[in-house]
C-alpha cells in the first residue's frame, strides 16, 4: 500500500504546479507513495494533523516545520529537501527524534557549477564595473578602472582553489578543465583517487589553499563549523590579487570582515551569489565596490535543476516508503 508523502507549502500557482509535477513522478516510478498537499500557513496543529500518516515531508520552498512539529508525526521518517542547503533544520535535535534529513542528491550542482566560473570570469573581467559605465555611455577608455589593464585577467595559468569538494566543488572543477587552470581543493574529507585524478586537483591543507590561489571559491555547507569560515585572519593569507567567490551560503563569510579586506586592499575583489543578510540591506557597502559583482541567491535557478532536484525527492522518499534506506543524507554537526 502506498505510503502518504506530504508537500508542505503555501498555496500559490508555483507550488500547485509542483505537487502536479511531484504526483505525477510518484505515478511514473509505481505509485510507492501517495502525495499530499498540505498548506503551511495553517496553525502548527492543523499541519501536524493532516501530517500524521506522513513517513516524508518534502517542504516546498519554506521553512514552516520545527523541530516540535515533527515529533508529533508519528509516522515520520525522513525530511527530504529540493536544495543543497539543510542549514534551516535543526538536524541534531530531528535525528533525535529517529527522523533523518536528506538533500537534492546534487540536483542543482550543473547550474551552481556554471554560475560559479560565471562569477569567476565577472569578478576577474570587472564586468559590474564594465556594465555600469557602459550603461553611463561611457566607452573603451573612459571605462578602464584606475589602475587599468592589470586589474583585468584571465583564468588561464590561475590556481584556482576550491573549498569544498563535494558533487558541486567537484562540478566546477570538472567544468574547468578546459580552462587551462591549476586546480587545488581543500576539504575535510579525504576523496579517492579515482575522483581526484579524474578531477586532475590536488588537495592541500586549508591555509595553504588560500595562500596559493588566485581565485578561492567556496563549495560548503553552512554549519556550526564552517560559518565565519572565512574571516579576517582568512584574507590576511590570500594574495592581494586573488578573488573570492562564494556561491554557497552567506554566513560562510564574516561579511564585515570581507568589506574591510576589499577596502584595505587584502584581496582584489569578490564575486557573490550569497550573502550574511537576505535580502541584504540596500546600503550594503559591498553594492557600492566596482570589484565586487553580486547575483541575488539564484545560481542554482535553472528549470533543469528543478526537474532533477524534483526527480530524486521523489526517487528517496519512495526508497523510504519500500522499506529502504534514504540516499544523500545529510549528518547532524
Amino acid at each position: 500500500m502506498a505510503k502518504q508523502v506530504v508537500i508542505l507549502g503555501t498555496p500559490d500557482e508555483k507550488t500547485e504546479a509542483a505537487v502536479e509535477r511531484y504526483k505525477w513522478l510518484a505515478s511514473e516510478g509505481g505509485n510507492d507513495v501517495d502525495i499530499a498537499f498540505v498548506d503551511s500557513t495553517q496553525s502548527a496543529d492543523d499541519v501536524v494533523a493532516q501530517c500524521h500518516d506522513a513517513v516524508a515531508i518534502i517542504p516546498a520552498g519554506v521553512r514552516g516545520l520545527t523541530t516540535d512539529m515533527a515529533s508529533k508525526m508519528p509516522n515520520l521518517q525522513l525530511i527530504q529537501t529540493t536544495s543543497a542547503g539543510t542549514d534551516w533544520i535543526d538536524k541534531p535535535a530531528i535525528y533525535e527524534l529517529g527522523v533523518k534529513v536528506a538533500n537534492n542528491g546534487g540536483g542543482n550542482r550543473v547550474a551552481v557549477s556554471e554560475h560559479t566560473i560565471t562569477l569567476m570570469v565577472s569578478a576577474y573581467r570587472r564586468l559590474e564595473h564594465q556594465l555600469k559605465t557602459a550603461r553611463a555611455g561611457k566607452w573603451l577608455g573612459e571605462a578602464v578602472m584606475p589602475g587599468e589593464a592589470e586589474d583585468y585577467h584571465t583564468l588561464e595559468e590561475k590556481t584556482v582553489g576550491i573549498v569544498g569538494l563535494g558533487r558541486i566543488g567537484q562540478a566546477v572543477a570538472k567544468r574547468l578543465r578546459g580552462w587551462d587552470c591549476e586546480i587545488v581543493y581543500y576539504d575535510t574529507i579525504d576523496f579517492d583517487s579515482d575522483v581526484t585524478d579524474a578531477l586532475n586537483v590536488t588537495k592541500l591543507p586549508f591555509d595553504e589553499l588560500l595562500a596559493v590561489s588566485d581565485v578561492v571559491t567556496l563549495h560548503v555547507p553552512l554549519e556550526p563549523t564552517t560559518k565565519g569560515l572565512m574571516s579576517t585572519r582568512e584574507f590576511g593569507l590570500m594574495k592581494k590579487t586573488a578573488m573570492l567567490i562564494n556561491a554557497c551560503r552567506g554566513p560562510v563569510v564574516d561579511e564585515t570582515a570581507l568589506i574591510q579586506a576589499l577596502r584595505d586592499g587584502e584581496i582584489a575583489g569578490a564575486g557573490l551569489d550569497v550573502l550574511e543578510q537576505e535580502p541584504t540591506p540596500v546600503d550594503n557597502p559591498l553594492f557600492d565596490m566596482d570589484n565586487v559583482i553580486i547575483t541575488p541567491h539564484l545560481a542554482s535557478r535553472a528549470i533543469e535543476s528543478t526537474y532533477t532536484s524534483t526527480e530524486f525527492a521523489i526517487a528517496n522518499v519512495s526508497r523510504v516508503a519500500r522499506g529502504e534506506e534514504a540516499t544523500s543524507i545529510v549528518l547532524p554537526i
